[in-house]
């Protein structure tokens, strides 16, 4: 059986120096340049998904929204699997409405990539501070109460483990990276890691068979949030909490921002944990980190199996 070719593969080493030009022009913003040290990159491999990427972005950084969707429908031809969030670029770029999930591809990529520079960048540049508001919340609603057993989804690298370990009788993590899980393992908060999507780790797990349930800032990578609410409450036993953050926006709804990170509404975020059978016993504004300088809007909430 012949195996697929990698679409993030390209054994000619001037196309990779092309590329790599082009990206140091899109650094210096130099959109212009990038775009043409693309088009030479694709002259010799024209389906190289990477190139192609870039490409759609700096004709979308150029004004240039039709060709630029051109080269995103062609990223997704060239890697259907989406590796790069083409998709949802390509969302943007022509005005339409984007799906209700980013690409596993996409985010286990983004975050194999992420994983050794993640904890500076998020503590540092971030300001990231999730755990230390779970925590705060839920102290709130739950004051000194211990857990049997807890779920970490999106743990990444383990700081939401560090901050509620001393709570937690055992522990587990969840996370479609495996370089993150890797981190997260070196550090030691957890019983068990595993690399698996969220959703599915808890349609795996005995029914009940949590009493706490964490997503410190992993919300943001899901849209429509119903079928993980739901999944939720079905791996909560009887007062059993899952507590979380989420990135908030003035609508109704899901939106995705530019920043390939979803915002939910937070009307939205209290129907759906109704619909799913979860009753809200904590929920306040707090921003968990920054983006683009500014704190980023949001909830910190921790809801009761019903």
């Amino acid at each position: 059986m012949i195996e697929p070719k990698d679409p993030l593969a390209c054994d000619d080493l001037i196309v990779h120096r092309r590329y790599a030009y082009g990206k140091a022009e899109a650094g210096r913003g130099d959109h212009a340049a990038a775009a043409e040290m693309f088009e030479q990159a694709l002259e010799r491999a024209p389906d190289w998904a990477p190139a192609l990427f870039a490409l759609g972005e700096a004709r979308a950084r150029l004004g240039q929204p039709e060709a630029a969707a051109a080269a995103f429908r062609r990223t997704l031809a060239a890697d259907p699997s989406d590796t790069h969030g083409a998709a949802a670029r390509l969302a943007f770029v022509e005005k339409t409405d984007a799906a209700d999930a980013l690409p596993r591809a996409y985010v286990t990529r983004l975050f194999d990539d992420y994983a050794q520079r993640f904890d500076a960048h998020l503590l540092g540049a971030l300001a990231y501070r999730a755990p230390a508001l779970i925590v705060e919340a839920l102290d709130a609603a739950a004051p000194g109460r211990r857990f049997d057993a807890a779920l970490d989804l999106g743990c990444g690298t383990g700081l939401m483990g560090a901050a509620i370990r001393d709570r937690v009788v055992r522990l587990e993590g969840v996370d479609l990276a495996p370089a993150m899980i890797a981190k997260a393992r070196e550090h030691g908060h957890y019983d068990a890691l595993e690399a698996a999507e969220a959703v599915e780790r808890l349609e795996l797990a005995p029914p009940g068979g949590f009493d706490l349930i964490l997503a410190a800032d992993a919300l943001c990578y899901f849209g429509d949030l119903g079928a993980l609410f739901a999944a939720c409450r079905r791996a909560l036993g009887p007062g059993g909490l899952f507590a979380f953050t989420v990135e908030t926006f003035d609508g109704g709804g899901f939106r995705l921002l530019q920043g390939l990170r979803f915002a939910h509404a937070p009307a939205y975020v209290e129907e759906t944990a109704s619909c799913a059978g979860l009753a809200l016993r904590h929920l306040r504004n707090a921003w968990a980190r920054r983006e683009a300088d500014a704190e980023a809007p949001g909830l910190v909430g921790i809801a009761a199996r019903t």
